[in-house]
């Protein structure tokens, strides 16, 4: 099989299967998105999102599957991966609502650094550089789309995003608070964070 870089995602997306969507916010930013598409900055950052999002829906898989975390942070990853899941299929609608095909798992050979899933403390160590990671990019991605109904689709995945950091930090027994103002990421640097990523 021939796996697509996530370089190659951003510059054109990848063959793949559509996502269904549920909820008014993400259904209605999906039906405007058909009626007229978005730059090629917007789409390139939507197909960002989306490799990023299968990257963590692959990492939480792996960790669910370690079994190295407890009750506690079992659930947590649970919710977290719900979430990312809800994130994709709402990021599938929108690049499928401007006529392209969205990435799914099959188009991604993910790769992790070694040790990545030995301990808890591994895991959690990782699970927080890729919330920080992720959270950065939605920010990049509001303050840079050109197309105002995409900003809070992404605006309220950043929340999100933001909750799971919060909740990481618990677990990696770090402040629950961050800094008054998260850094945004441009998309560059995270296409290059994610590049470490790929097998």
């Amino acid at each position: 099989m021939h796996w697509l870089s996530r370089a190659a995602l951003v510059r054109r997306g990848a063959a793949g299967g559509m996502a269904l969507v549920a909820g008014s916010v993400w259904g209605g930013a999906a039906q405007a998105a058909s009626g007229a598409t978005p730059p090629d900055g917007d789409l390139a950052y939507l197909r960002l999102l989306i490799a990023a999002e299968l990257l963590e829906a692959d990492f939480e898989a792996e960790v669910i599957a370690s079994g190295k975390l407890d009750a506690g942070g079992s659930s947590v990853l649970r919710q977290m991966a719900a979430d990312d899941k809800a994130h994709y299929a709402g990021l599938a609608s929108l690049i499928a609502g401007a006529g392209q095909t969205p990435a799914t798992a099959a188009d991604i050979d993910f790769a992790y650094p070694n040790g990545t899933f030995a301990t808890a403390a591994s895991i959690v160590k990782q699970a927080v550089m890729l919330e920080q990671l992720l959270l950065g990019a939605y920010l990049g991605a509001v303050e840079n789309v050109q197309t105002p109904r995409l900003r809070l689709p992404l605006g309220q995945i950043a929340a999100n995003e933001a909750q799971h950091t919060g909740a990481l930090a618990t677990l990696a027994g770090r402040p629950v608070i961050g800094p008054a103002f998260a850094p945004s990421l441009q998309i560059g640097a995270v296409s290059d964070a994610l590049d470490a990523f790929e097998s």
